[in-house]
């Protein structure tokens, strides 16, 4: 597996498996089947509320003779629990869940709520060595940029929503800028927007004899995007991790790059402010 090194030197794998939508009672089968197919990075937050179930199949694996230190797991704080001390709480929680003594990569969930004591608080948590990186997921290049200028450790992940139609081209700068790894989530746009027939891709995996869905992995592998990848299918799940045996030529990325319309697969985006009140009314325990 490839990977890339974050600002601080930890290593992480460039192509992880998200548990986004993962329900608790099938999530304990999907993260084995992620496992046992060579997934060793574990995407998951508190809010998607299947943490539990995360960690018994990580008990299972290290039960089984994989090493800690092989896996790379990360988790994210909801907005209820943005702040100091709430933080901490939370993380405890969410370590106790995923039954770990550490975690490779804790996020900030969204860009809501007491940023700055949160960051305090997972800071902390890092230099106790309880926290391998810190990171933060939806913050736009602005608030990236004013957070970064702002803190003495900066983030050393940004996850946000990235596809051939919304190609983060100018985050992905700005993130450069200040050493920050992005990483993507809902390459796919869960399915919207027909992507996995788009005609243009299709073609393009013909010429590799792979699929559109490993076409956009492998475009994202070689912009050096780090990517979080779901399905609850042990097959599709082999073939979105079997991508690293092609690569694509430079017309292939320009005519994936001419894809781009700066299009979000979501209704309303993060600065929406009834979309922030939405998000304000999940609270996870």
């Amino acid at each position: 597996m490839q990977k890339v090194k974050l600002n601080n030197g930890v290593e992480m794998p460039i192509l992880g498996y998200g548990t986004f939508l993962v329900e608790q009672k099938v999530a304990q089968r999907c993260v084995e089947d992620a496992l046992n197919v060579g997934y060793r990075l574990i995407d998951t937050a508190q809010v998607y509320a299947n943490e539990e179930g995360v960690g018994a199949a990580l008990k299972n694996a290290m039960n089984g003779g994989t090493k800690r230190e092989e896996l790379f797991i990360e988790t994210k704080v909801w907005i209820n629990h943005i702040g100091e001390s709430a933080t901490l709480k939370a993380f405890d929680n969410s370590l106790k869940k995923l039954g770990l003594d550490y975690v490779d990569l804790y996020l900030i969930h969204q860009p809501f709520n007491d940023l700055y004591g949160a960051w305090r608080a997972m800071s902390r948590l890092y230099k106790e060595g309880r926290i391998k990186a810190i990171g933060v997921s939806n913050f736009y290049p602005d608030r990236l940029t004013d957070f970064c200028l702002n803190n003495e450790i900066k983030p050393s992940v940004n996850q946000i929503e990235g596809h051939p139609l919304l190609q983060q081209n100018e985050a992905q700068e700005v993130m450069k800028k200040y050493g920050v790894q992005m990483q993507f989530y809902s390459p796919f746009m869960q399915g919207k927007g027909d992507i996995l027939k788009n005609k243009i891709l299709a073609n393009i995996g013909k010429k590799y004899n792979k699929s559109v869905a490993q076409v956009i992995l492998r475009w994202l592998v070689q912009r050096g995007v780090a990517v979080a990848v779901k399905s609850v299918n042990k097959e599709r799940m082999l073939e979105n991790i079997s991508v690293f045996d092609f690569e694509l030529d430079a017309n292939d990325m320009q005519a994936i790059a001419e894809l781009n319309k700066n299009q979000s697969h979501f209704d309303k985006s993060h600065r929406d402010v009834e979309q922030v009140l939405l998000l304000h009314t999940r609270k996870p325990e």
